[in-house]
């Protein structure tokens, strides 16, 4: 059984309920990862509890592919899609809440006064820019005056934002170049970009012992998160045109549960031959996450409950992404000023923060995304 989400005023194919509940799973996930990411960043040292739930954007890319490739796959074989409605489709679905995105990273910026995270303060015209840039997702520069953080990433007022960056140059070599391909030679693609990805994990060539690269527009972030990337979009896209059901009762619980053990297994320490960390994703992104969305494509539900949670996952999972992370550097500078370093000296904080990101999220979604979609869909299409 399908459902019909928010996603519909861009997309109007029914979409699998269980991958958008999946996709909601992971993205709360990402919310509890980054409240532990804050208690490394105010004490120095490393992420404890949930380690690897940055793996969840990889699990996003492998989760899209497969959704474009069943949303349009077709329409361009029956010559019902253009590149000019395909991407004025795909600007729709997600270039809204990237501009609310800006809008809520610049609120918190100012809150916090204004400075990078040495305390320097910046002035008005590169905050200015900052915000434009992110506006019109143009990435910053490491070091660059609109690098109002000072800690280089992509997109300083909001993050995140990095991975949707990524997103939008998979959309585009989608509709270009990949779609184009026969099954035979999307295969030879996807078996290419799976020897990079472990490659790159398990010699750690970012130099990060993990696969957390791309947020930033140095050399190796940069092909890292291309990397990171196209192997799980491509992938995600030769799962579409080989799917086929299988028979599976409970697989939104099973997969679920399968992704909260696999995002808590703790950091593996390598040695000076490779990466055991890096090993562990590459087993992640290559072997796990497929079979997690082929399971969860081929189960349905069963009950108002479960169909319910998994609308609710679905419509959530994309706002409270792109709009958490600004509520998490506000959370970020608050335990620095107070040095808290643990979730026991925190955790009623912590749990707020996570709470009213998703309150936010759904605030966000229905009075701001799905009306603007409505009415944009309605303009130019």
């Amino acid at each position: 059984m399908q459902n019909i989400s928010s996603a519909t005023y861009a997309d109007s194919k029914p979409h699998y309920e269980l991958l958008d509940g999946l996709r909601g799973v992971a993205a709360l996930l990402v919310i509890w990862y980054h409240v532990f990411e804050g208690f490394a960043f105010a004490g120095g040292g490393i992420i404890e509890s949930i380690n690897h739930g940055y793996l969840a954007v990889d699990f996003f890319f492998i989760l899209s592919g497969f959704v474009i490739a069943y949303a349009y796959d077709d329409r361009w074989a029956k010559k019902k899609l253009t590149l000019k409605s395909f991407f004025k489709r795909r600007l729709i679905r997600l270039h809204p809440m990237v501009i609310m995105g800006a809008v809520i990273g610049l609120i918190a910026y100012l809150m916090q006064g204004g400075v990078t995270w040495e305390g320097t303060h910046v002035g008005i015209s590169m905050v200015t820019v900052a915000f434009l840039c992110a506006m019109f997702f143009i990435p910053a520069i490491p070091g660059a005056g609109y690098d109002v953080r000072g800690n280089g990433e992509m997109f300083p007022l909001n993050g995140p934002a990095w991975s949707l960056f990524f997103e939008y140059i998979g959309n585009i070599l989608y509709a270009l170049f990949v779609r184009r391909l026969s099954d035979k030679w999307l295969a030879v693609l996807v078996a290419v970009l799976g020897v990079a990805v472990v490659w790159y994990t398990t010699t750690d060539a970012a130099g990060y012992g993990m696969f957390g690269v791309g947020w930033t527009l140095d050399v190796a972030n940069f092909f890292g998160g291309l990397i990171r990337m196209l192997f799980p979009f491509t992938m995600g896209m030769l799962i579409q045109h080989h799917f086929k059901p299988i028979k599976i009762r409970g697989a939104f619980w099973i997969c679920s549960v399968i992704l909260v053990v696999l995002f808590h297994v703790p950091f593996i320490e390598g040695n000076e031959y490779i990466c055991l960390n890096g090993l562990y994703e590459a087993f992640c992104i290559v072997c796990v996450f497929p079979l997690l969305i082929w399971m969860a494509a081929s189960g349905v539900t069963t009950d108002k409950f479960s169909t319910g949670i998994c609308k609710f996952l679905g419509d959530i999972s994309y706002p409270v992404y792109i709009v958490h992370y600004p509520l998490m550097y506000l959370f970020y500078a608050w335990l620095i000023d107070n040095k808290y370093y643990t979730l026991g000296e925190t955790w009623p904080i912590a749990i707020a923060v996570c709470v009213a990101s998703v309150v936010l999220a759904y605030a966000c979604l229905k009075f701001y995304d799905e009306p603007v979609r409505k009415w944009l869909t309605k303009r130019f299409k």
